[in-house]
């Protein structure tokens, strides 16, 4: 005999059908991704929206879009906390939400907590580096320096970027995320550019590859933090990066 489709028995391993709405990203209090407020968009389409599916558009995403706007307003709430004193042991998912305008689930749903939403608050600081060139080996190395001491210089001359990475040194697991999102890939694209550099015998095989790659940042490092009072000219990124091309290069590389 068919069952009917609505009946459930008792006994039965599959569940009954759960009246909650848990699995359902857009649903609940807090599933607006937008800031609310009056006149904020509702997105619920009215009665002639309802139009037959499109067998060749991608299938439609649970819930509601993610919004750029709840974005910029989550980041800015967070770094206007900071900038009113706010230590960041006391900040907290809950109190960033009420500053944002939106619900705790909005942020979840972007982040995994805190510590991850404070490192692309801290990365959203950050100038943005310009692409290689890619013609050359020096040129890509210039570049990279002037990079260097120009995230170095922001964060030297930014108070809340003070403020941040001194406190961000006494949570170690917010120092390691930072380091492994913001630190990590830029070191990994100098480290591409000097293997280049090592393949196509511009530089030297012998030497310890870390060192090499300190030998051009330490002196932009020493600059910044060391000696802030030095003037960097307008062709110290060139000068550093020729004088250590200088004495790396294979002893019959021809000079320049």
């Amino acid at each position: 005999m068919k069952k009917r489709p609505e009946e459930h028995r008792a006994g039965s391993r599959t569940p009954p059908p759960a009246s909650g709405v848990e699995d359902d990203p857009g649903a609940g209090p807090d599933r607006d991704d937008g800031p609310t407020g009056p006149g904020a968009p509702t997105g619920r389409p009215g009665p002639s929206a309802t139009t037959a599916p499109d067998p060749d558009r991608p299938p439609v995403r649970r819930g509601r879009p993610r919004s750029e706007a709840a974005e910029r307003a989550i980041v800015e709430a967070t770094l206007r906390l900071i900038e009113e004193g706010v230590p960041l042991s006391d900040l907290s998912i809950e109190r960033i939400a009420r500053t944002a305008g939106v619900g705790k689930a909005t942020i979840y749903r972007r982040w995994e907590g805190k510590e991850a939403l404070l490192v692309d608050v801290v990365r959203s600081l950050d100038p943005e580096d310009p692409p290689l060139p890619g013609t050359s080996l020096r040129d890509d190395l210039v570049v990279l320096m002037e990079n260097i001491h120009r995230r170095g210089l922001a964060k030297r001359s930014s108070a809340l970027l003070v403020s941040v990475f001194a406190q961000m040194q006494s949570y170690p697991r917010l120092w390691e995320m930072h380091h492994r999102v913001s630190v990590l890939p830029r070191r990994l694209q100098m480290d591409e550019v000097l293997r280049r550099g090592i393949a196509d015998g511009e530089i030297r095989d012998d030497l310890d590859f870390d060192l090499l790659g300190d030998l051009f940042v330490g002196p932009i490092l020493v600059r910044t933090v060391l000696r802030p009072e030095v003037v960097w000219a307008k062709d110290s990124a060139e000068q550093i990066v020729d004088a250590v091309l200088a004495g790396v290069r294979p002893p019959r590389w021809p000079s320049s």
